[in-house]
């Protein structure tokens, strides 16, 4: 039986990769010195949550076939030291995700939005065409027990290529490791700015992830980025070139249909951008043999990613969503897509700068006019972020500035916020809450019921 330990095993990534293996009949243990739910109770469930929290060496023999190291875990582990010691095989989470794959046809969703929106729909269509897959993406969905399967029947595996760094030990991003078959690049923008201090680095990463596709590899793109054009004309001749772009829709009664064939596919997701994602997904499933009135029929069911563009709460008049866009393309984008879909409301959206980037004052021009589209445009961040990131505080006037919209609301406390949205009447209105972080605790579902009046 091969064993494998995790060295920050209580990761996103990290603890879904641990059940698949653990599931696929391997001898799985694990480490980290702080495990929150909903990893520890799942880990706990399939019977690999580790006995104590911290790092011990003594977990660390010669019978361990290998070490996956998390990008959580420090380059002076104990733990790690120690599989250096003995001279262990150590792989990074996509490292090991490759040699589970080598031998299937690889299939990489990459993109600096819009990545685990169309691996979720890819993987909705596949399952509901009875294709069986291997695959690992990076949100829970509805009907999948886990986010990572890995089995040894499967052709294909289908991944969401994160283009963050992929361990400790290895600085390369995630994408650079995976060698697909098969890719999608659904759009650039400048995101990462701890990793990628510069826009040119950033596209950098695209480009080589381009040139490692496997020798007559296929290549789906969105041909409406001018900078995933130039990519693309810069590509090796042997990959097969496959452009997409927006695709025709209709909204009626707050519901979007795409038309094809002259006829009318009501569909559970709306949004210019959602739609352009389902055009790249409809692509890739072509190319695994997924025929149009199958994926068509698979993608009218499909209800969303976890987290985006989540419905909390609705009456007659009013819709609450909650979405994870925090970068500057998705903002712009989730906020054009709830205008469109409710043209006779107004929308007040709330974003909170939560990543890196976002708190970064080089970065924060980037967010120049995103949520002009907004009727009432509202910032929260909190000081606690700045100082775990170690970033210089932000004053409101820079905030504002960055953003160039006067009408900006600013907020830095978490019950100064509530008790503002609380107090608005929103009749015909609708409200928006993005981010990749929490507001610092807020419970989102308790304020929405009590948002609605």
């Amino acid at each position: 039986m091969t064993k494998v330990h995790f060295i920050a095993i209580g990761g996103s990534a990290m603890h879904n990769l641990a059940i698949a293996l653990k599931i696929k009949g391997f001898e799985v243990t694990g480490s980290d010195d702080e495990i929150f739910d909903p990893a520890r109770s799942r880990l706990e469930k399939y019977g690999i949550l580790p006995d104590s929290e911290g790092w011990k060496p003594s977990r660390i023999d010669t019978g361990i076939d290998a070490v996956i190291l998390g990008m959580h875990a420090r380059g002076d582990n104990p733990e790690l030291l120690r599989a250096m010691e003995l001279g262990l095989k150590i792989y990074s989470y996509p490292e090991y995700l490759y040699e589970q794959s080598k031998d299937k046809t690889r299939v990489v969703i990459a993109g600096s939005h819009g990545k685990t929106t169309i691996t979720s729909m890819i993987l909705h269509a596949l399952h509901h065409a009875g294709v069986e897959t291997d695959y690992m993406v990076g949100a829970q969905l509805e009907g999948f027990g886990v986010m990572v399967k890995l089995t040894g029947t499967s052709r294909y595996m289908i991944l969401e290529g994160d283009e963050y760094l992929s361990s400790a030990l290895d600085r390369r991003p995630k994408f650079h490791l995976y060698k697909p078959d098969i890719a999608l690049i659904s759009g650039i923008a400048w995101d990462h700015m701890n990793v990628f201090p510069t826009f040119e680095n950033y596209v950098d990463q695209f480009m080589q992830f381009v040139n490692l596709l496997e020798t007559n590899g296929r290549l789906i793109y969105c041909e409406d980025d001018p900078e995933v054009q130039r990519l693309v004309q810069l590509a090796r001749h042997d990959i097969r070139r496959i452009p997409y772009g927006n695709i025709e829709y209709v909204v009626n009664e707050k519901v979007t249909s795409l038309i094809w064939k002259g006829k009318q596919v009501p569909l559970k997701i709306f949004g210019r951008h959602n739609l352009q994602n389902l055009n790249g997904a409809w692509l890739v499933c072509r190319e695994l043999g997924v025929s149009d009135m199958q994926f068509l029929e698979a993608i009218s069911s499909f209800a969303g990613a976890s987290k985006r563009l989540q419905l909390l709460w609705s009456n007659s008049s009013t819709s609450i969503y909650k979405d994870f866009a925090h970068s500057p393309s998705k903002l712009k984008a989730t906020i054009q897509a709830v205008k469109e879909q409710y043209p006779g409301r107004e929308l007040i959206a709330c974003l909170e700068l939560h990543t890196y980037s976002s708190l970064n004052k080089d970065f924060l021009p980037q967010y120049r006019g995103c949520m002009d589209l907004a009727d009432q445009p509202i910032v929260y961040y909190s000081k606690h972020a700045l100082a775990l990131k170690r970033l210089p505080d932000l004053t409101h006037d820079e905030v504002r500035e960055a953003f160039s919209d006067p009408r900006l609301k600013i907020f830095n406390d978490s019950e100064e916020l509530q008790q503002y949205l609380q107090q608005i009447d929103l009749n015909k209105r609708n409200l928006l809450l993005m981010s990749s972080g929490n507001f610092d605790g807020l419970n989102l579902t308790t304020l929405a019921s009590s948002t609605i009046h």
